[in-house]
């Protein structure tokens, strides 16, 4: 019997629709912190998606000042030979951290700009992305888009995402007007799967249903490959969108 191919892990990829809105410069110092631990599952290399963000530490008044609440994820920017890098941070409030500092491990820091200490600027995450195990992917089976869930699934605990989409390892989005989580040619007026160049254009397009599957059942190339959701706020429960309509 032939050996099946190794899928690759799920990638989750949060949005934040309140980042984004503050941007404060800060000095960036690399500690040697057994709590900001650097561990392998919060690198991204070419073969391995980041199943874990890194951790960072900033002053009680800073994560306060950015908003970030439950959520705590920061984005920072370094730039770095005319290049920008852009890092997820999940933070930690720590008051023996100077208000204009924010501190990460030595080990991140060397890697991002090869020194122990940079200016850079940080702002609450607009989106960021982690990579999932079968285990979990499997507890996600059977919702579909506009379903919401507990974020403690995925290690984020205090937060309710909400699923908005998604994308196979064909580039073929889900649509919230498709019943089930298999591929269907539809006719399409519109996105996902569609952008018109005039008005009232309508093409038959593939597109995934709307419901996201067990991996266990699904092959390669044509797993679903990357689920998209959205950070949910109680101020925001009346406009969930209804996956039916």
């Amino acid at each position: 019997m032939p050996r099946r191919e190794e899928r690759p892990p799920l990638r989750i990829v949060i949005s934040d629709p309140t980042g984004g809105k503050l941007q404060l410069k800060v000095k960036v110092k690399g500690v040697d912190d057994e709590s900001l631990e650097y561990k392998d599952t919060m690198k991204r290399t070419k073969e391995q998606e980041r199943y874990e963000l890194p951790l960072a530490k900033l002053s009680p008044a800073l994560v306060e000042k950015l908003s970030l609440g439950s959520v705590g994820v920061i984005t920072l920017s370094v730039r770095m030979e005319g290049s920008k890098v852009n890092v997820p941070l999940k933070v930690m409030p720590d008051q023996s951290v100077p208000e204009g500092e924010l501190w990460v491990h030595s080990k991140l820091l060397a890697e991002i700009s090869g020194g122990q200490e940079v200016e850079g600027a940080i702002y609450k995450a607009k989106a960021w992305q982690m990579a999932v195990p079968d285990e979990i992917a499997i507890r996600l089976a059977g919702l579909e888009i506009g379903d919401e869930f507990d974020g403690t699934i995925i290690g984020m605990p205090g937060i309710t995402l909400r699923i908005t989409g998604g994308t196979d390892a064909s580039g073929f989005p889900m649509h919230p007007g498709v019943p089930g989580s298999t591929r269907r040619k539809v006719l399409l007026s519109g996105p996902p799967g569609f952008h018109p160049a005039r008005d009232g254009e309508r093409r038959k397009k593939t597109v995934r249903g709307r419901r996201v599957p067990d991996p266990r059942a699904e092959r390669r190339k044509t797993a679903l490959a990357q689920l998209n959701v959205m950070v949910v706020y109680p101020e925001m429960k009346e406009l969930a969108p209804s996956a039916s309509s």
